[in-house]
């Protein structure tokens, strides 16, 4: 914990020097230092990629609603979305040019993965993006054109082939607040992460000259994955200033914020112990003296209805708030980016389509026991909902053991298990997937769609519209519509 101490403060010192000024100007500002030892920016970058960024993945994926008024996301009406992450990707870049400058070439790895990283969360939230002229900011590119989508898949595909290329694992990694320098568990992250890619693509056969299937298949086959929750991709937290859980002392969630009956009556129909972990008794529940491992001490109130509705639930003491530890414990659980369990789902949906030849049904089994034992150690004082025992007894229900059938059941039950580890986890990933697969069955209200991605950013309409308005017209028909459908989903 020291030695996490020290790199923050030396971070954030070097951050100090650096500013945090329009990254394009990064070059003409005089009192910037322009030479840094990439560990200072490994930290710094490292702790923004593994961060929670926001909840609006659990509004929108019918985990949590509001009650206090009417959240965009719960209710599938949000727009445009910013470009903070190329201003990540520029960092990024700059610890791989330091790097690069002091021949500490061991850092090159994770600087593509990384880019890799956040290149994918900036196509999967909008679809055409700057790619292949971004991050030339400092250079003779600043208005960059966009990449189609497919082109920037294979793109992410390249950066995480370098990252597997450029590893060296007798090398000394400082700085690096995810796994402490074992550039084995590095390697074990990049590989498992090209699955979750490549599993993105189920609706193409290829992407680029890449087939997808035969390319996951060669990836499995090489045996290089996480094998327990230890190699999880995840972000520690500790009780010191800046190094908190991200909720911590969040006001909304000790007032207006409640659980959606969606989630709460599916951990209730399967008697799922994970519901003591995510929700509190309700206040009626706690009057009546319910126990906590009491199932009918739980209520969600309707995604869908309007918040005043759901006000009367809190009125009437009948509906859950989200579990105290999640705004109350500065460190509570860690914040997992790719998890053991997510890779076993992985490989369990990879399996029932056919791309490789293990049991769809072990891994299943193993994604929901990896779960367990992740809360079995992460839920304080929660660990006995979680023992072998109780994972035994969970799993030997009829309504969870594996069941098999057509590609569609066992879609369904995959998917349903990979929605309940992911409460506060690994970003919008289940809301893509459900997208992708349309499971988990998310309750919209009569009428209405769901969105498939967001707006471009008022930004680039004043600072790039020509290429911006390129994009539109190739994808969709030059609107930019929230339920417009990018080329990973068609």
């Amino acid at each position: 914990m020291k030695k996490y101490l020290k790199t923050l403060y030396a971070i954030t010192l070097a951050l100090t020097v650096v500013g945090c000024h329009d990254l394009d100007q990064l070059n003409e500002d005089p009192n910037k230092i322009k030479e840094a030892d990439p560990y200072l920016l490994l930290t710094k970058v490292e702790k923004t990629a593994f961060s929670l960024q926001n909840i609006d993945k659990e509004y929108a994926s019918r985990m949590i609603i509001q009650t206090d008024g009417e959240s965009t996301y719960q209710y599938l009406k949000w727009g445009s979305k910013g470009f903070d992450r190329y201003k990540d990707l520029m960092q990024t870049q700059k610890m791989m040019d330091e790097a690069t400058r002091t021949g500490k070439t061991e850092y090159l790895a994770i600087g593509h993965f990384l880019k890799a990283y956040f290149f994918y969360e900036l196509t999967m939230s909008f679809g055409d993006i700057p790619f292949s002229e971004a991050l030339q900011g400092e250079g003779s590119i600043q208005f960059p054109k966009y990449d189609t989508q497919e082109a920037v898949f294979v793109g992410i595909l390249e950066e995480l082939e370098q990252a597997s290329k450029t590893l060296k694992k007798e090398g000394s990694i400082q700085g690096d607040i995810i796994y402490n320098g074992n550039l084995n568990r590095w390697e074990k992250l990049i590989e498992s992460y090209k699955l979750k890619v490549l599993l993105t693509l189920s609706k193409k056969q290829k992407v680029g000259g890449i087939d997808v299937a035969q390319r996951f298949n060669e990836i499995y086959q090489k045996g290089i994955l996480m094998m327990d929750n230890t190699d999880n991709g995840q972000l520690t937290f500790f009780d010191q200033a800046g190094s908190r859980y991200p909720q911590f002392n969040s006001s909304s969630y000790g007032s207006s914020m409640y659980m959606s009956s969606t989630f709460i009556d599916l951990l209730k129909e399967l008697k799922d112990p994970r519901l003591f972990a995510f929700a509190q008794r309700t206040a009626s529940a706690l009057e009546q003296g319910l126990a906590e491992d009491n199932f009918d001490g739980y209520n969600g109130g309707d995604p869908t209805v309007p918040y005043a509705e759901n006000e009367k639930l809190v009125q009437s003491k009948n509906i859950s708030k989200v579990k105290s530890r999640y705004y109350q414990d500065p460190t509570n659980e860690t914040n997992v980016i790719l998890s053991y369990a997510e890779l076993q789902f992985i490989l369990a949906e990879a399996s029932a389509r056919g791309w490789i030849a293990g049991n769809a049904a072990d891994f299943y089994l193993k994604g929901i026991k990896g779960n367990f034992e992740y809360y079995a150690q992460y839920a304080k004082g929660l660990g006995n909902y979680f023992t072998t025992e109780k994972y035994e007894e969970y799993v030997q229900q009829p309504k969870v053991s594996y069941q098999g059938g057509d590609l569609q059941t066992q879609l369904k039950q995959i998917l349903t298990q990979k929605y309940l580890i992911m409460f506060h986890q690994a970003g919008m990933s289940i809301y893509f997937d459900y997208l992708r697969t349309g499971f988990p069955a998310l309750k919209l209200q009569q009428g209405v769609t769901a969105p498939t991605r967001w707006q471009y950013p008022s930004s680039e309409y004043n600072r790039n519209q020509e290429h911006l308005q390129e994009a539109l017209d190739r994808q969709f028909s030059g609107s930019d519509n929230i339920r417009g459908i990018s080329w990973w989903l068609k």
